[in-house]
């Protein structure tokens, strides 16, 4: 057989503040009566009052609901009801007894009145309690109890706010928190709320927009503190290198669009050092030949805007490295009076997979001048001993492929050591003739 609920009675919310969960508090206070039962048989008069929105509503004025509105349980607490609404009952008074407009008058104490009287007894009307919240009491010990629970909400809700204001002032972001000082009146919010409510403020989802990129990316979203802490690793580093005050100045909420990419694609200080040292040191500081093999072999980069390519966090740092180092060693070739692969010149697209093949042999910038001095050495000689010995053709591709170290580089070698071999027989006795670059055990001795 199920329990029977115990009807509360008046003076027990106390311990049913005590005893309710929090989410049920509201509709556990509502459920304990503030009024005596003998009172709760009186009629209710009606008035019209005006809510704190300006809005016109019905209230009863007495009897046991005094205060609440009409057809709910809601208390009307701002502005209070009038005293002078509240008719006063006398003994001899007349007060309306019913739907059919009848009317008695009020007995005296041990007596009962005329037909129609209302009770044996002069009801005053009991004594009243507002909480802070609008709750109405009758019992001052309970509403004392209900009120400094109230305060203690209020004392959370105050240190929250409070805690968090201090912090973010302390990053120069105090404005960002301002605004949820009027949550500390608010009794329907928690003090772990006000971290949230932050959070969720269109001015923080701006000032850091980068965390949503990140969970956009799958990536989680990182504290105020280490974002802060990027962005001033990212404008220290640009600094020092000298870029353009562009890339790193920052708007009035210390915002910068560029370091917002920086933080959601989670490229850290130690990569973005790399970056610029890879765009100042080996692009905007390199000789023009680089620069225009860079912008000749790949469109997507002009002059112009090669700072802001490399530091783009869409555009991977491995590609970057391939790209400059492509670029600086058909400059080498182009600084030896040549063309890298011996190709034509508007043959952009085969000079750039030789300059990529190149690069992928781990060939640097430095090895790339050298080398192609080199070529530029032996391959005229090695043409004209080719066409007079009637041999396969010896081009600049294939010295290239010697010096280097490329596939063929073998056969490429005995090629050369096959036409000096020739040409020392024919020349025997003649000291020096073939003591030139193509003679060398490897051709430039690299």
């Amino acid at each position: 057989m199920a329990k029977r609920k115990k009807t509360p009675r008046v003076g027990d919310l106390p311990s049913v503040i005590q005893s309710a969960r929090p989410e049920e508090l509201p509709s556990a206070i509502r459920e304990v009566p503030t009024q005596p039962a003998e009172l709760q048989s009186i009629d209710d008069t009606i008035v019209t009052r005006t809510d704190r929105y300006g809005r016109q509503v019905r209230v009863y004025a007495t009897g046991s609901r005094r205060g609440t509105l009409v057809g709910t349980d809601n208390v009307l607490y701002e502005p209070p009801i009038e005293e002078e609404a509240v008719p006063t009952r006398t003994a001899g008074s007349t007060i309306p007894t019913g739907e059919t407009g009848g009317s008695g008058t009020v007995g005296e104490e041990n007596d009962a009145g005329t037909d129609g009287d209302v009770g044996k007894k002069n009801v005053p009307d009991a004594p009243r309690f507002i909480a802070s919240d609008g709750t109405v009491f009758t019992d001052e010990k309970s509403y004392q109890e209900y009120q400094d629970y109230l305060t203690g909400k209020r004392a959370a809700r105050q240190s929250a706010f409070d805690l968090l204001y201090e912090q973010f002032s302390s990053y120069g972001l105090g404005s960002l928190v301002e605004p949820l000082r009027n949550l500390i009146k608010d009794p329907s919010v928690s003090s772990s709320e006000f971290t949230i409510r932050l959070r969720q403020s269109d001015p923080y989802k701006k000032r850091f927009a980068a965390n949503q990129k990140r969970i956009d990316r799958g990536l989680a979203a990182i504290s105020e503190a280490e974002y802060l802490g990027l962005e001033d690793q990212y404008q220290n580093i640009m600094r020092n290198y000298g870029l353009p005050e562009s890339f790193y100045r920052k708007d009035t909420l210390g915002t910068q669009k560029g370091f917002e990419d920086l933080i959601g694609f989670d490229v850290s200080a130690a990569e973005l050092e790399d970056r610029v040292q890879q765009a100042a040191i080996r692009v905007t500081n390199a000789a023009p030949e680089v620069k225009k093999a860079l912008t000749d072999f790949y469109p997507g980069i002009t002059e112009g805007d090669i700072l802001g390519y490399v530091l783009n966090p869409e555009n991977a740092l491995t590609e970057i490295r391939r790209k400059i180092t492509a670029s600086e060693i058909a400059a080498g070739a182009t600084q030896a009076g040549l063309i890298i692969g011996g190709v034509l010149p508007k043959d952009i697209a085969a000079q750039r997979s030789r300059a990529e093949e190149l690069a992928r042999f781990g060939i640097t910038a430095e090895e790339a001048r050298r080398g192609f001095q080199t070529v530029a050495e032996v391959t005229p000689r090695g043409t004209q001993l080719a066409e007079f010995y009637g041999e396969t053709p010896y081009t600049q591709q294939t010295a290239e492929t010697e010096v280097f170290g490329t596939t063929g580089a073998v056969e490429a070698k005995k090629r050369r050591e096959r036409l000096v071999g020739r040409e020392q027989a024919s020349f025997a006795g003649q000291s020096g003739v073939y003591q030139g670059a193509l003679a060398r055990d490897r051709a430039g001795g690299i």
